[in-house]
């Protein structure tokens, strides 16, 4: 039996899930909860991912990650790997503690992230574990609502930004747009257990799955082929680090470049550049609303 095609892309969103070997627990005390949270901070930190959302429940755990560069499986190697040596050395076990291989979905992030970090939110009161989200502490469900503090590896602003501008508001309409969410099917467009997103998104990417160039590819490059070059864009700003933050922001987000070429460039790490890239653009936020 093959495989499932494992899809890595620059600035993809993906679901993950992996499950207790032979259907066991993974979680057996808050300790190893805590335990695996730390170690997924550090992952996120090392490679510069972004967190949405994510649930740990008894014998899995679900997470909604975007990868700003394409290093999804080394990632989730080191997660799953270093907490089975944790799990492992706190319960005085050997052995397998994760089934096989991790499980991805790539997301199609506009239209169908939100409906994701909803199914996830809601998985404890699925399994009938809790009567209301809100009740179960080991998800990012009460962060995003505005219930608690997020942990600094969940990014929930944009999430939040979907639903408003103004903090309160958005928190207000994502509990509501969650407790909408009970009882609705989410899978419907779920394309060949690979891809959730729409039909136009599916067609985008076949021809990338045979390695060819897709439409979306060749509308970028159209698209930045006039962008100013990384060496224009950081001329004469050596030692103002203000002035190169907001360049690495322009950088990514009006001209197209990918963290590989800022890491080429300018020799720092991609966790880095996503930091910035994102307190840049918090900062920018804030001074709109004011």
């Amino acid at each position: 039996m093959t495989r499932p095609l494992r899809v890595e892309l620059e600035g993809s969103v993906y679901h993950l899930t992996s499950r207790g070997n032979a259907r066991q627990d993974i979680f057996l005390d808050d300790a190893d909860r805590e335990g695996f949270l730390k170690i997924l901070a550090h992952v996120i930190e090392r490679y510069g991912w972004i967190c949405h959302a994510h649930c740990l429940m008894g014998n899995h755990y679900h997470l909604l990650i975007e990868t700003p560069i394409a290093n999804l499986s080394r990632g989730m190697q080191l997660l799953n790997g270093v907490y089975t040596q944790r799990f492992n050395h706190s319960h005085k076990r050997v052995g397998h503690v994760l089934q096989g291989r991790f499980k991805s979905i790539l997301v199609e992030k506009d239209s169908h992230l939100l409906e994701l970090a909803r199914y996830i939110a809601l998985n404890p009161v699925r399994a009938k574990i809790v009567r209301h989200p809100r009740q179960y502490r080991w998800s990012s469900y009460r962060a995003t609502a505005g219930e608690a503090a997020p942990p600094a590896f969940l990014t929930v602003n944009w999430i939040l930004t979907q639903f408003d501008d103004n903090l309160a508001n958005a928190r207000a309409a994502y509990r509501q747009f969650v407790k909408e969410g009970r009882g609705i099917p989410v899978w419907d467009e779920l394309k060949g257990g690979l891809l959730y997103g729409s039909e136009e998104f599916a067609g985008q990417l076949k021809p990338l799955l045979r390695g060819e160039e897709t439409d979306t590819e060749i509308s970028k490059r159209e698209r930045f082929a006039d962008r100013r070059s990384l060496e224009d864009l950081f001329d004469g700003i050596e030692g103002n680090r203000q002035m190169r933050d907001e360049r690495i922001h322009e950088a990514v987000m009006k001209n197209g470049y990918t963290l590989t070429a800022l890491q080429k460039y300018l020799g720092l790490h991609p966790s880095t550049l996503s930091r910035i890239v994102k307190s840049v653009a918090e900062e920018m936020n804030a001074r709109n609303k004011v």
